[in-house]
């Protein structure tokens, strides 16, 4: 049986008042003793109102980023996971799309490896085009990663995974620098300094969709930023 009391799971927020209501809710009603950090990056909704109604019961933590000089879904997740006091870290998306059912499996395999990434085995809701988009970067990021040695994934583009608290800080303390803080895709830039060798387990979920509320952050300046990281 796992223990969730060594786990803190990382969400990072941009107006997801809606969101993270419901979700914070199951993660709190499924894992017991579980420890969650809010990383906010300047949201104008309820979104710190909405976390902190749960502080008041469990261990929920709201970690406000509105007045630093860098914003991004990266330099987010890589400023709550040096506040992580946990052996065990999972960081997951604020909208929905991550089914928190799978919090198990990641948090049980995290018992035999450094990293666990949640791969997509189908995506619902996604035209052709964008399908098409992704499935190329995914390929052009994973071709470079193996020519250089590094370690790749079915779902490289994944914003699901878990992680051993020391090794990802380990990894932040020696490469921060070389980190995209303004990107939004921090397991690929992870993942760039993580040998092949690397024991990695993947996780498959299914029902993977658009987002129910709110607006997608994902654009063409965050498309940018995972050529650059991939080829940084």
């Amino acid at each position: 049986m796992y223990d969730y009391s060594k786990l803190t799971i990382i969400i990072p927020t941009l107006n997801e008042a809606k969101n993270i209501k419901i979700l914070i809710g199951k993660l709190l009603q499924m894992y017991k003793g579980v420890h969650i950090i809010v990383v906010d990056d300047g949201s104008t909704d309820a979104t710190k109102a909405e976390t902190l109604f749960f502080s008041k019961k469990a261990d929920v933590k709201f970690l406000d980023r509105s007045n630093e000089k860098v914003h991004g879904l990266t330099a987010s997740v890589l400023d709550a996971a040096q506040a992580v006091n946990t052996r065990d870290i999972i960081v997951m998306d604020a909208d929905l799309q991550h089914p928190p059912e799978k919090v198990k499996k990641i948090a049980q395999a995290l018992e035999s490896c450094n990293l666990v990434i949640g791969i997509r085995e189908e995506v619902k809701d996604w035209g052709v085009y964008r399908k098409l988009v992704s499935k190329s970067v995914s390929t052009f990021c994973n071709v470079v990663f193996a020519i250089r040695g590094k370690k790749t994934s079915n779902d490289i583009m994944s914003g699901f995974f878990g992680i051993k608290s020391v090794f990802f800080k380990s990894i932040i303390r020696k490469h921060k620098d070389s980190y995209i803080g303004t990107g939004y895709k921090v397991l690929l830039e992870t993942l760039k300094f993580i040998d092949s060798s690397e024991k990695v387990i993947e996780v498959p979920y299914t029902g993977f969709h658009d987002r129910v509320y709110g607006k997608s952050k994902a654009g063409t300046r965050q498309l940018k930023d995972i050529i650059k990281a991939t080829l940084r």
